[in-house]
């Protein structure tokens, strides 16, 4: 009801326009706004057919659907929009509302156009459900240009931000289809692909499940490994958000050897920034993982010297913001059960990186401008190195 009220308010206040000189340029504007309706290559026509019940053989249904206001999409036209007016509409009080119009000033009137066209352009917009839906048409369609599909991943990108549209996602089709996508020739594709997929399932355990379900996580991992560093960090992005708080998506990741990947990330300084940003985090949320599930059994990764290695030596990285996801992960990491304190003080020398960082942080105090990030990431790292010499007073102290 609400949305057939409002369009008898615009359509009236069309007519009321008519009654001017200024609404002759309105209604004349009909092939300009008329384009705004969203297109993909879809008339109107199509839009109905899609919103039609299986029962085709209903008539009351049929009337519904048939009837504009029960369509999201809205009028093709101002003049659809008016024709509809006039015949939902009392003639009485039609004729009383223009007589008030034309007592209007110009500045109230031109006032009241760009309203109408406003309402217009929002009663027009169709649903997410819609969009979505003309996206993955233009996925699944093999005759799509390169252009039209990343324009429809794009589109996907924004709807799935929603926690509602990305549950829609896997029944509209379009799971499968944006996974199909990974294995696209063009890198851009490819990188967009993993970015829908990794938007719709982060902090989403119904979507993380339909995405593993349909084999995604093994494709991803192996495009991480990308010459395409855009490609490779999309892809790890995606990664992360599939196995964040997921047991099952964490054994695929470790039989997939993912720990493997995260390390040879880590070790290599000749790796974007942004990447080992972003697989230290990963190291991160895992260590996190265990620390919040005790009752399952740690990884062997993070009895590995060398992957914990790779992680304390991000301590040295001149990005302090790489040094910083580096000390949450080590801080994790060192209050696992199975992670060794003469692990971190013999092999990984954990004492003099936090050493060598807390005399950085001191010069950094004294830059005005970095202070306060300086003092914020002290505050850390001592509380690292508090928890590392309380897990080493343990090993060390002798029993009396």
């Amino acid at each position: 009801m609400e949305r057939v009220a409002l369009r008898f308010l615009v359509a009236t206040a069309l007519i009321l326009s008519v009654a001017t000189v200024i609404s002759g340029e309105l209604v004349n504007e009909t092939s300009a706004t008329a384009g705004l309706l969203w297109s993909t290559g879809k008339d109107e026509s199509d839009l109905l057919s899609k919103a039609e019940p299986e029962n085709s053989n209903n008539s009351s249904s049929s009337a519904v659907v048939n009837d504009h206001e029960d369509l999201d999409g809205g009028f093709s036209s101002l003049e659809g929009m008016l024709h509809w007016a006039i015949g939902h509409s009392d003639p009485t009080k039609l004729k009383e509302g223009a007589e008030d119009a034309q007592r209007l000033s110009a500045s109230e009137l031109q006032k009241r156009q760009l309203e109408l066209k406003e309402l217009i352009e929002k009663m027009k917009m169709p649903s997410d459900a819609e969009l979505m839906r003309m996206a993955i048409d233009d996925l699944n369609n093999s005759s799509s240009s390169l252009g039209d599909r990343q324009r429809a991943l794009q589109e996907l990108l924004i709807l799935v931000e929603p926690l509602d549209n990305a549950n829609d996602l896997n029944k509209l089709g379009g799971l499968a289809i944006v996974i199909q996508e990974l294995d696209h020739p063009d890198q851009d594709i490819r990188r967009l692909s993993a970015w829908v997929l990794g938007k719709a399932c982060q902090n989403n355990a119904a979507v993380q499940k339909q995405i593993l379900e349909l084999g995604a996580l093994t494709k991803l991992i192996k495009m991480v490994q990308s010459t395409s560093i855009e490609e490779a960090i999309k892809a790890l992005y995606a990664v992360s958000a599939l196995i964040q708080n997921n047991l099952a998506g964490q054994e695929i990741f470790y039989a997939e050897a993912g720990d493997t990947m995260l390390q040879e990330i880590l070790s290599n300084s000749s790796n974007d920034i942004r990447l080992r940003r972003k697989a230290v985090s990963v190291v991160a949320d895992l260590a996190e993982y265990q620390l919040e599930n005790i009752a399952i059994a740690e990884s062997p990764c993070f009895r590995n010297h060398l992957f914990l290695n790779s992680v304390v030596d991000l301590t040295a990285s001149t990005d302090l913001d790489l040094q910083e996801k580096a000390l949450v992960a080590i801080k994790n990491l060192l209050q696992l059960k199975t992670t060794e304190a003469l692990v971190f003080k013999d092999f990984c020398n954990l004492d003099g990186s936090l050493e060598r960082m807390r005399q950085q942080l001191l010069d950094l105090m004294a830059e005005e401008d970095r202070r306060d990030y300086a003092v914020d990431l002290e505050t850390l790292r001592r509380e690292v190195e508090q928890i590392f010499h309380e897990k080493l007073g343990k090993v060390t102290k002798v029993p009396t």
